[in-house]
């Protein structure tokens, strides 16, 4: 599927996973490697390369180099990243481009700059991303009311019953999406997670505020059965 023309503040679902379905995060380290790059590469101006050279270098909301520290000079951001979410072997996020070429050229950054640090830490060469990303306009409301909650939901996916192997989505929903550190979902309900990374006011006006998006992303969830999840998340 060819990726549409990119047209600033319009609104795009962007995704990818490993090539061949390898698993593309191998630790938390490698979590929190790609959580600052989405940070660090977000902005017109290059990287400085000492932090995205750094195989074990880590990036917390507080730590050794703060994700929204006072800047010299202010971000100028190619995207707003409303939403994301990283599983082992494949990303989610919603962007909205800002900048001509914006959404190119972050993603370009973003993907060499996550490969260059894997290959070195674990000694492999080639590319590690299936081909180049995947995206899709979000064009009807229906696409753009469901994305939010289908990108978060993927998580959802390593909740499985012991009994049938199937997610049990009636109980643990809510405290494991609220849990998983990987996806912006934390910070829509107010609990901080890494809250420079996304911005998120135009979907929680959207969405009527954090709690509303908590109760309707749990109605989403409760009334998507196994199928259905299993039919919306990429594996």
């Amino acid at each position: 599927m060819k990726n549409p023309t990119f047209t600033n503040d319009h609104i795009y679902h962007i995704y990818n996973r490993g090539v061949e379905k390898r698993d593309v995060f191998m630790d938390e380290k490698d979590y929190f490697r790609f959580v600052h790059d989405l940070y660090e590469f977000n902005d017109e101006a290059p990287a400085a390369n000492i932090f995205y050279k750094l195989p074990n270098f880590q990036s917390y909301e507080v730590g050794l180099r703060k994700i929204g520290r006072k800047e010299k000079k202010p971000r100028k951001c190619l995207v707003n990243i409303l939403v994301f979410c990283l599983m082992t072997n494949h990303f989610h996020m919603l962007l909205q481009q800002k900048q001509d070429n914006g959404i190119a050229t972050f993603m370009q950054k973003l993907g060499t700059g996550y490969t260059n640090y894997f290959n070195k830490k674990y000694e492999r060469v080639g590319p590690l991303f299936q081909g180049k990303f995947k995206a899709a306009l979000v064009e009807q409301e229906s696409h753009f009311i469901h994305l939010p909650y289908y990108i978060h939901a993927n998580p959802l996916a390593i909740i499985k019953t012991k009994e049938h192997g199937k997610r049990d989505l009636s109980q643990n929903a809510a405290q494991f999406l609220e849990s998983y550190r990987w996806s912006s979902y934390p910070d829509y309900i107010e609990k901080k997670n890494f809250p420079s990374v996304t911005q998120r006011e135009f979907l929680l006006q959207f969405f009527n505020g954090t709690v509303q998006y908590k109760k309707d992303m749990m109605a989403w969830v409760q009334e998507s059965d196994a199928q259905d999840l299993q039919d919306v998340i990429l594996d």
